[in-house]
């Protein structure tokens, strides 16, 4: 059964808190957030309108030219030891949450104690927080579990609500079936969504971040949290160039790990951080870097139709759903069934030189750091400029090889790029294609003579 309040009509854009301190994933009041560098974003006044056009100009973003702080639902999830997952409680009442007592609450997820989870439903991005407590009731079968989320057009700013999620999940073990704090939060922040200049729906535009399209660099700097993309770097090592190539040549990505699942959710994040490109005309033949998020097996049929996304699952059985996927990454074992990019997973000399200056530059920010207090860098922001500078060189040699009168793409282009000219061989094939950039390579296949 599920109890729903009422939605008032009005429409309020609520001014965001000041941004959070760098200790992930909890924001709070004061300090960093998910950006980084000397004094974090201020969000001083309410976010500002901006026309779509306006959204397409690359170098000019800045905090709120993208999002409105808004909230479009807000819910509480519980596990019922006798129906299974259940909404029990959400703002507004007409608002379809069908799948969202999955999404908010990963499989296996009784295994653990708390969690957070990114996901992606219909239009819009959710954050939802979990918690697990034990109870001495036997109708609970000694354990009482909920969640509790909210719904936005993008989840860029759903990280200042982090903090609030994760006090109200625990109210409701607590304190089960108020929701006072949760429908004065909602009235604070919700925002009535209206169709957008040429859109013949109410359905908001759909904002895929990081995306090659609209977004650049200085718009993406409030998205991350601060020591995620150092712990991306940890985890995967050199295998970073591997997914750098799947991500930029826009394969299906599917990460699998067992709970908790907030973690493996910045990992899809970064992985679509290998992929921004910044230069005008590069990216109209490809489909967008898409962030899902967490998947279940309720996403299947969305996903049957995507040609291009990242995601994570909890759930084993999508290694078998081949159809699903190109690449899969369990834990730090990255593969794919695709003949054709088997050459992909191996490292080259090539990517083994980008990741020693990766390195190399993160040691040297880290000096730079130490010596100098007030130095605005991080090292959220040398990961991503890293891999963009990498991509614009790509792409702007590939450009001017294609202006050219005999457009031949040599095996010195290829090491200009910074790309083996016969390990990478494969991977210029795929992107040529994908991009569809016309050149002719001239590098020699060494298996055929």
């Amino acid at each position: 059964m599920v109890e729903r309040g009422d939605a008032a009509p009005l429409l309020r854009w609520a001014e965001g808190p000041a941004v959070s301190p760098p200790r992930a994933p909890v924001p709070q009041a004061g300090g960093r957030g998910w950006g980084c560098g000397g004094g974090g974003w201020a969000a001083a006044e309410p976010p500002r309108r901006r026309e779509p056009e306006e959204l397409r100009q690359p170098g000019r973003l800045e905090l709120g030219d993208v999002e409105e702080d808004q909230v479009v639902a807000v819910f509480v999830v519980t596990f019922d030891p006798r129906s299974g997952n259940m909404v029990e409680w959400c703002l507004p009442q007409d608002i379809d949450l069908e799948g969202v007592e999955f999404k908010s609450m990963a499989s296996g997820s009784h295994k653990i104690q708390s969690d957070f989870i990114y996901f992606r439903k219909g239009p819009f991005f959710g954050l939802a927080c979990f918690a697990n407590m034990p109870v001495e009731s036997e109708l609970e079968r000694g354990a009482r579990m909920k969640s509790v989320g909210i719904l936005s057009p993008s989840y860029t700013l759903l990280y200042r609500h982090m903090h609030f999620l994760e006090n109200q999940v625990r109210h409701q073990l607590e304190a089960p079936g108020h929701y006072s704090h949760l429908a004065a939060f909602y009235e604070d922040k919700k925002g009535v969504l209206h169709a957008g200049p040429g859109r013949g729906s109410g359905l908001p535009p759909v904002y895929w971040l990081p995306s090659i399209h609209r977004y650049m660099y200085p718009e993406m700097k409030i998205t991350h949290p601060a020591g995620c993309m150092s712990q991306f770097i940890k985890f995967f090592g050199e295998q970073i160039l591997i997914l750098w190539k799947f991500a930029l040549l826009r394969k299906r990505i599917l990460i699998f790990s067992p709970p908790p699942v907030g973690v493996v959710c910045y990992r899809v994040y970064c992985c679509c951080c290998l992929a921004n490109v910044s230069l005008p005309g590069i990216g109209g033949t490809v489909p967008e870097s898409k962030p899902f998020f967490y998947v279940n097996v309720a996403d299947i049929e969305s996903l049957e139709v995507e040609v291009s996304y990242v995601a994570c699952t909890t759930e084993k059985i999508f290694e078998e759903k081949r159809e699903l996927y190109d690449v899969y990454v369990d834990n730090q074992n990255v593969k794919t069934h695709h003949d054709r990019l088997q050459p992909l997973l191996k490292i080259n000399s090539a990517d083994r030189e980008k990741y020693r200056r990766l390195n190399e530059q993160r040691q040297m920010l880290l000096y730079s750091q130490e010596v100098e207090e007030d130095y605005n860098p991080c090292e959220e922001d040398l990961f991503v400029l890293f891999f963009l500078e990498q991509n614009n060189r790509i792409f702007q040699t590939l450009l001017e090889v294609s202006a050219s009168q005999d457009k031949t793409l040599t095996a010195e282009h290829a090491r200009g790029m910074g790309l083996d000219p016969q390990g990478d061989r494969s991977f210029l094939m795929d992107l040529l294609e994908a991009y569809g950039i016309d050149v002719m390579l001239v590098i020699d296949n060494p298996c055929c003579p």
